[in-house]
């Protein structure tokens, strides 16, 4: 067997190695019967992945691709029958021939083990629908509920919610299967409930939830903490000590401001489960061209205990909590066409996502920003190699 191996953005990146990875696809169990089977189940899934990686995102223009380049993928998987993967094998690789969250595991573990990034301080959960997977006439489809380290760009790894729950109920069969020690766990104000910080705390982690209406209580007694101290003739309360940082980024036509103040519950004001303190973060963003700002004002807690440098600490994390949306699903749906992509199966979508997961992870490992740069660098590479291969066949 010939191999084919992608160069990162430059030589200080490391390169990928697609034999490497189908050694590790051997760990995913093959769900068909033995008789009558052409490609072995490492193969198949290398042959899609190689074809996403290329740019091709949908099962019809996976296999056009892999038709269209037959003669070079039979020499370089040694295929004994001379063809590639049709259109319906290629769904039923997807859908019926192997367990997603096995997928999941083998690929997460791949990219923690060659490229590194387990150590990444924060783990934001987050939510998708994968509107591809809505019928006509209903309101929900597949929805995966997702532990993305943003630091390395990975998704530690994700269910499928199901029907009759949310993420809510979701999130701590999610965070059972993960190792927090270490981990700073954030989520928006959905996942601020009792139960998920204890769970947290108690698995080794520490919490960073927004508060918003949803929990009316503890939002009222979040900003009291910031409100100016009371002053008569004669008396006044003292302000509370507080930590504050702030930053500016200037970028896309506007200048974005963020300024947080952080103040300590030191006498437990707050009836929440390990809560330490409480910030309050402004946003102030100013459009160039027009002049029009916005101003956004948000609430939170957390378990974090006392550090001189807690405040740009929490301004760092709030900051990366948003980076599931612009990082991972806003490129798994502009780049990767994944809203767009109709599929009945969930088994199905669920593997679509998590090798998007995979590509957008990889992509960043190897030093891309861009991901649609990526695809297009890794296409050029494959037309090379494969070029290659006709010319030596």
């Amino acid at each position: 067997m010939h191999n084919i191996t992608l160069a990162g953005l430059d030589s200080t990146y490391p390169s990928f190695d697609i034999q490497e990875l189908m050694t590790q696809f051997e760990a995913v169990n093959d769900q068909r019967k033995a008789q009558g089977i052409r490609y072995k189940l490492p193969c198949l899934l290398a042959m899609i992945l190689l074809a996403k990686l290329a740019g091709e995102t949908k099962p019809s223009s996976i296999a056009d691709w892999l038709k269209l380049r037959k003669e070079q993928f039979v020499t370089l998987f040694n295929l004994k029958h001379a063809q590639v993967p049709s259109l319906n094998t290629i769904r039923r690789t997807l859908s019926e021939t192997i367990i997603a969250q096995e997928l999941q595991k083998v690929v997460g573990h791949y990219l923690h083990d060659r490229y590194g990034g387990d150590a990444s301080e924060q783990m934001v959960l987050d939510g998708k629908t994968m509107r591809g997977t809505i019928v006509k006439g209903e309101k929900t489809g597949v929805h995966l509920l997702s532990a993305y380290l943003p630091e390395g760009g990975v998704v530690q790894d994700q269910l499928e919610v199901a029907s009759k729950e949310n993420e809510i109920t979701a999130a701590p069969r999610l965070l059972a299967k993960l190792n927090l020690k270490g981990k700073v766990v954030s989520g928006d104000a959905m996942f601020t409930q009792r139960k998920l910080s204890v769970q947290v705390t108690a698995q080794g982690g520490d919490y960073l939830w927004f508060v918003k209406d949803n929990q009316p209580t503890l939002l009222a007694d979040v900003q009291q903490f910031f409100q100016p101290p009371r002053k008569a003739k004669g008396w006044h309360i003292p302000a509370l000590e507080y930590h504050e940082a702030t930053s500016l980024d200037k970028g896309h036509g506007r200048i974005e401001q963020r300024r947080i103040r952080v103040i300590y519950d030191e006498t437990e004001f707050l009836n929440w489960p390990n809560a330490k303190l409480v910030f309050r973060l402004e946003r102030k963003v100013t459009h160039i061209a027009t002049g029009l700002t916005s101003l956004e004002t948000a609430y939170g807690i957390s378990s974090l205990g006392p550090e001189p440098t807690v405040a740009q600490q929490l301004l760092a994390l709030a900051r990366a909590h948003w980076c599931i949306e612009n990082g991972l699903h806003y490129r798994r749906d502009v780049t990767l066409h994944e809203d767009a992509t109709k599929m009945k199966s969930a088994t199905q979508a669920e593997a679509v996502a998590v090798l998007n997961n995979f590509i957008v992870g990889l992509a960043q490992k190897l030093g891309f920003a861009n991901l649609a740069y990526a695809l297009r660098h890794f296409n050029a590479q494959l037309n090379a190699r494969l070029a290659q291969l006709a010319l030596s066949s």
